[in-house]
């Protein structure tokens, strides 16, 4: 604990981005601190059993659900809304005189909206690289430090205590807006629940591309070929039909290619993620969005060739 104190207070105190000043050089500091929790493997100790413990949950088709791939999406950013909504709310009333009992129960509003929200945010979470995990076991402590004042605050306000509801309030809202710092630092600069495979379309030149030889695919065989800068997944299921896939998985871009086989459907080997072969569809583990797929054809030369369906 000692050693990760002192990355931490190293990375505050280091300098910003040449002397920005102000406000800015605060958030550069800030930055330096979260990408240093990126780094710590001394909160491996905590995050790795956790995660054994979160994937160790029989939740059935409702893990499924709580990762948002109905959706198309995480749905964890969804609910966060409501609490979020509800407790800024709160502290909006907090401000208005005779306001004391519509507070009280924004309050409570938020305490129990967040009880779903924090399960898909753990369910996700378990599905993270390293780097994300730790970061992630940081946003929860915020997270789970805001609910446990505005609880507090619940309990105050019920009691008649209103003026220790609004300052257990007011520290709840701060620690949900750190927590909120962090699960952005976690979407937008470490990637977390974003789609890998999005980029795919742009980095591939309109037209057909050859793979090779038709005779270097072996039936019910996975291979990985390139087209351009883009590795994809070539299975070949019979002699004349073949599926071909972005290797790179859209959940955390595990390849494709290193995984099993089977039923019409490819599982990647870091996290579990089911894609069918077909169309690219998620239809099990964390990934909420597809693979792309490719068009194939052969030549009369007898190579595969490969294209994107809308490419002309």
């Amino acid at each position: 604990m000692g050693t990760l104190i002192a990355r931490l207070t190293a990375a505050a105190r280091s300098d910003g981005d040449g002397g920005i000043g102000g406000i800015g050089d605060i958030g550069v500091r800030a930055l330096k601190v979260l990408d240093a929790v990126g780094g710590a493997e001394e909160l491996d100790v905590v995050v790795e059993p956790l995660k054994r413990v979160v994937q160790g949950l029989p939740l059935g088709r409702l893990r499924g659900v709580l990762h948002g791939r109905p959706l198309g999406h995480p749905l964890h950013p969804a609910l966060v809304q409501v609490p979020v909504g509800a407790w800024l709310s709160a502290g909006v009333l907090d401000l208005v005189p005779g306001s004391e009992r519509a507070a009280r129960r924004l309050v409570a509003v938020g305490v129990v909206a967040a009880a779903p929200a924090a399960w898909a945010g753990w369910v996700d979470w378990a599905e993270q690289p390293e780097r994300q995990l730790r970061t992630g076991l940081l946003h929860a402590a915020s997270v789970a430090t805001a609910i446990g004042l505005y609880g507090a605050s619940w309990v105050a306000r019920s009691r008649g205590r209103d003026g220790l509801g609004r300052v257990l309030g007011f520290a709840g809202l701060a620690a949900a807006g750190c927590g909120a710092s962090i699960g952005g630092h976690l979407a937008y600069r470490q990637a977390a629940g974003a789609n890998k495979a999005e980029p795919v379309p742009h980095l591939i030149e309109p037209g057909w591309h050859v793979l090779g030889r038709v005779a270097d695919f072996t039936v019910g065989e996975a291979a990985r070929r390139m087209v351009g800068e883009v590795p994809v997944l070539v299975v070949r299921e019979s002699s004349e039909v073949f599926h071909v896939l972005a290797d790179r998985c859209s959940h955390s871009s595990g390849p494709l290619s290193q995984g099993e086989v089977a039923d019409g459907c490819v599982t990647c080997p870091w996290h579990g993620s089911v894609f069918r072969l077909s169309d690219g569809w998620n239809v099990g583990g964390p990934a909420t969005a597809p693979q792309p797929r490719f068009a194939t054809r052969t030549d009369g030369d007898g190579n595969l060739q490969v294209r994107l369906p809308d490419a002309g």
